[in-house]
């Protein structure tokens, strides 16, 4: 019986390799204890140490023992040394473990396959993330490894409610996923609609980016429903510090652990968790109220400052007599809004040329931008300065947001109230804004309550921990 199961196993699970086809798909026939069997493993996924320890114990194994040994479970049990090891009789699943770095092997007159972890996969190590550097605090950050990242957060959070809930999703990427979460602090039903969510996804492959895979589960907690597309407002926040992704499970939020990516996804997150950052709670309490009241200030500048700038150019709004100097007093070829226009499209440019730029190109590149948006746009009377500066300030003030999906999501919203301005004037920017707060106030976050919330509905106990450092 047990033999028929051998030659099945091995015609079905040679059948699904390339074995021949793939070099790095290794094949080995072995002889352990006078039963012959098959041995299979990724080469460039295995640690070499440990396969061959592993390769010497099993080519050491006495045939007296080996036929004490009657089935799979029991060969483990007696004979295999290693304490991350596991039998199955499901094929899939042995590929699957196969293609994540471990050994599989199929031995004559045993009634599963059994698997051994042996993986060590390329990686690169840990380090404080390039977007979201602090002056003071931990300096790690969440790499490209699973398993690491989940220990990043466990090292952090020593508790038994901590869970870890794995997926693998993606038809022809199988990637590993990792729902977590505080039991009995996150919101019991919110857990059970993600787990749901997360295990009904078919998608051939999220080896792209975990944007992906947040696209299909806002799918899948809308019933089948896509998401409007014109709504840029972020529904989760992604960042690559285990100490916010901690100091949050804490709080009842969770979090989403995707394979092959340094970025881990907070959810729910509403328009106000946006306004904090690691660097609030690093410093004193004066402090880092004046770092937060720093940051929203900087958003109403994002929002506002080009659009207001447009109306008293235009003198749609008075101007005190003391600031005239802002006022451009030559003539200009371009009308104030088409320059702020072609500036948004100009920076947005040159941050995607940042982005393909090799470092030792860089200084290059800045002067380079430097004289394209400065004294020779000036000289050939496409720009004033007045709009230069304007959108500098802008482009800096974008700088001090922690996410830039919200950061976007706020430009589309001054290019808007810019449009409505250049329309209409001063009711172009109340249109503008008003279109921007309805575009918020109907928004959902994923546990389906209000964007705004706390302001929305108020409740002034949980906004005032969110626009306030407060002492815990």
């Amino acid at each position: 019986m047990n033999s028929n199961r051998y030659s099945y196993y091995l015609d079905h699970f040679t059948g699904q390799l390339p074995v021949g086809e793939s070099f790095d798909l290794v094949e080995r026939k072995i002889n352990i204890g006078g039963k012959p069997g098959r041995l299979y493993f990724v080469d460039g996924l295995s640690d070499s140490e440990r396969l061959q320890i592993l390769f010497n114990f099993l080519m050491a194994v006495p045939k007296e023992k080996m036929e004490t040994a009657k089935n799979a479970d029991a060969f483990m049990e007696q004979l295999f040394p290693y304490i991350k090891s596991s039998a199955t009789d499901d094929i899939d699943t042995a590929v699957k473990f196969l293609y994540s770095g471990l050994v599989t092997i199929i031995l004559d007159g045993f009634d599963k396959i059994i698997i051994a972890d042996v993986r060590r996969y390329p990686q690169r190590g840990v380090e404080e993330p390039e977007k979201e550097k602090t002056l003071r605090g931990a300096k790690d950050g969440f790499t490209e490894s699973f398993m690491e990242n989940l220990g990043l957060i466990r090292r952090r959070i020593r508790d038994n409610r901590l869970i870890f809930k794995s997926y693998v999703i993606g038809e022809k990427s199988k990637t590993d996923v990792a729902l977590c979460y505080m039991k009995g602090v996150a919101d019991a039903d919110l857990v059970r609609r993600i787990d749901e969510g997360l295990s009904l996804i078919k998608i051939d492959s999220i080896s792209i980016g975990d944007q992906t895979l947040i696209e299909q589960l806002i799918i899948q907690l809308k019933g089948g429903k896509r998401r409007h597309w014109i709504n840029p407002f972020p529904k989760v926040r992604y960042t690559q510090r285990p100490d916010i992704i901690a100091a949050h499970l804490t709080e009842g939020k969770l979090a989403i652990i995707v394979d092959n990516t340094p970025t881990v996804i907070l959810l729910p997150v509403g328009i106000f968790d946006f306004t904090q950052d690691v660097d609030d709670y690093y410093f004193p309490i004066l402090t880092g109220n004046y770092l937060r009241f720093l940051r929203i200030a900087n958003m109403l500048v994002i929002l506002l400052l080009t659009p207001l700038y447009m109306l008293i150019v235009d003198k749609d709004l008075p101007m005190p007599t003391d600031l005239n100097f802002i006022i451009p007093q030559d003539p200009f070829a371009l009308p104030v809004f088409w320059q702020f226009i072609i500036l948004e499209l100009a920076i947005d440019g040159l941050k995607l040329a940042s982005l393909n730029t090799p470092e030792s190109l860089g200084m290059s590149l800045s002067v380079i931008g430097a004289l394209i948006l400065g004294e020779f746009s000036i000289d050939s009377g496409w720009f004033i300065p007045q709009t230069i500066l304007m959108m500098a300030v802008v482009a800096l003030a974008s700088f001090t947001q922690p996410s830039i999906e919200l950061s976007y999501g706020i430009k589309f919203i001054r290019v808007l109230t810019l449009i409505g301005c250049r329309l209409l004037g001063t009711w172009g920017l109340a249109a503008g804004l008003a279109a921007g707060f309805v575009m918020i106030a109907s928004t959902k976050t994923l546990s389906g309550h209000s964007y705004l919330f706390p302001l929305i509905p108020f409740r002034w106990s949980s906004l005032k921990k969110l626009l306030f450092r407060t002492a815990k």
